[in-house]
């Protein structure tokens, strides 16, 4: 059974690397493929796609595409840049707190990559390494995704512990202040990384080469840039729904009664998030009057078209290859896992390695959590691990900060895992794990 096994991972493995060389839907796409050859050529009966998960990000990334197209997206950016530019001298710190506030709130990173060149800007102004913001600020978009509400993660976590009597509030009274310790902490590590800018020899070769005008030659930003009529108004609206999904999780009173199989309980959070991001998206076309047609064309709505298919894919092949040798693996990781819970915190690490998906990682790994009989309180604070996959230098974001720095000196280093990220990704990361374990410990 053993080779069988080693057998089906490999076809796990090969799908990822299929996927990941595509790119894109490809991802998904590639898990599918790998759900077939499961099926049909090993026999595993394919599980459930995750629908719920697929839904709520549906429903979450459409109100947050008639954002985008209303210019909301825009005003949110623009009010970044006055927050950072306001406090240019502790730009390591502040700009990695502001790339994550951004992204925990809209539910998605895609509103991190307008602040790159913003945050690049202001510290060579300033004569600060950009390494320093630009890296840490990275990597705080990737663990605000680990804490917001709305977040196509956050999703497959309700989805997933709804049913055992764990909501969105225990879930964010753990992973909000264990990500945010975890920011600050690589933030602060970040404040003494690389030498002083002006000593960096990359630096200055560019420099004298003429590759880089001096600081002060050239100023980039969105002050000034005309925003549309509605671009405020669908800002406000986005994140006044966030704040209703919140309460609603923090308060149940709050949700209609239903009853479902003779049972009456507060409507399931995976409902109420669609609900009311589906007749917010409504109220901002009516209030913003946003041309519906836009919508589809929005990069919001493209990129969470791209994280639909890849949970439907990538989730589906992960969740089928673990149910299908579900007894060769809980025997075999159960008995590490009892003695050593933290060993599962690393697994969730290594298949965001692979998976490049926060959402993907949670609904494939997740379920086999919970099936060792790990607390649910500890699965909780592990959860920020998987945000791994910085580890490797090739997802978006880590490339975009790179060619956004044009001092060169955010990089790939000549080891390749020795980049730039490596250090905050993992001081961030260890953090808010540690904080996590403590919250859970001393509140459950």
């Amino acid at each position: 059974m053993a080779w069988k096994l080693m057998l089906e991972f490999a076809v796990v493995l090969a799908a990822i690397y299929l996927g990941g060389r595509s790119g894109g839907v490809g991802l998904g796409l590639w898990g599918g493929t790998g759900v077939l050859v499961l099926t049909y050529g090993f026999g595993l009966a394919p599980t459930s796609p995750p629908i719920d998960v697929m839904l709520i990000i549906l429903a979450v990334i459409m109100a947050a595409a008639v954002m985008e197209a209303a210019g909301g997206i825009d005003y949110l950016v623009s009010l970044a840049e006055r927050i950072i530019r306001r406090n240019p001298r502790q730009i390591t710190i502040v700009a990695p707190l502001v790339c994550y506030l951004f992204p925990f709130g809209a539910g998605t990173g895609h509103i991190f990559y307008p602040l790159l060149p913003i945050i690049y800007q202001v510290a060579y102004e300033n004569g600060i390494r950009p390494e320093r913001p630009m890296a840490v600020s990275t990597i705080a978009s990737q663990q605000a995704i680990t804490a917001s509400p709305v977040s196509a993660a956050m999703a497959a976590m309700i989805a997933l512990y709804e049913p055992l009597g764990i909501g969105l509030p225990q879930i964010m009274l753990i992973c909000v202040p264990a990500t945010v310790l975890g920011v600050i902490a690589a933030a602060l590590v970040q404040t003494r990384v690389g030498r002083e800018l002006e000593d960096d020899p990359e630096y200055r070769r560019r420099l004298d080469s003429g590759e880089l005008q001096p600081p002060g030659a050239q100023r980039a930003g969105s002050a000034g840039k005309q925003l549309p009529r509605g671009a405020r108004m669908s800002a406000v609206l986005f994140l006044t729904g966030v704040a209703l999904i919140v309460l609603a999780g923090l308060f149940p009173g709050l949700r209609p009664l239903v009853t479902k199989a003779n049972t009456t309980a507060p409507l399931a959070m995976a409902d109420t998030i669609q609900i009311v991001m589906l007749a917010l998206a409504a109220i901002m076309l009516l209030t913003t009057r946003t041309a519906a047609a836009k919508i589809p064309k929005t990069e919001v709505a493209q990129a969470g078209l791209t994280a639909v298919i890849g949970i439907f894919g990538l989730a589906w092949l992960g969740d089928t290859f673990i149910k299908g040798n579900e007894q060769i693996i809980i025997g075999t990781i159960g008995d590490i896992t009892s003695t050593y819970p933290l060993t599962f915190a690393l697994g969730l690490f290594f298949a965001s390695v692979l998976l490049f998906s926060q959402a993907a990682t949670t609904r494939a790994l997740m379920p086999l959590g919970i099936s060792l009989g790990i607390a649910a309180p500890n699965l909780i604070a592990m959860w920020p691990a998987v945000n791994g996959y910085f580890f490797l230098p090739t997802y978006g974001s880590l490339i975009a900060a790179i060619n956004f720095d044009r001092t060169g000196t955010t990089r790939i280093g000549r080891f390749v895992l020795n980049h730039s990220f490596m250090l905050p990704g993992l001081v961030s990361t260890a953090v808010a794990i540690a904080t996590g374990l403590i919250i859970s410990r001393v509140l459950f």
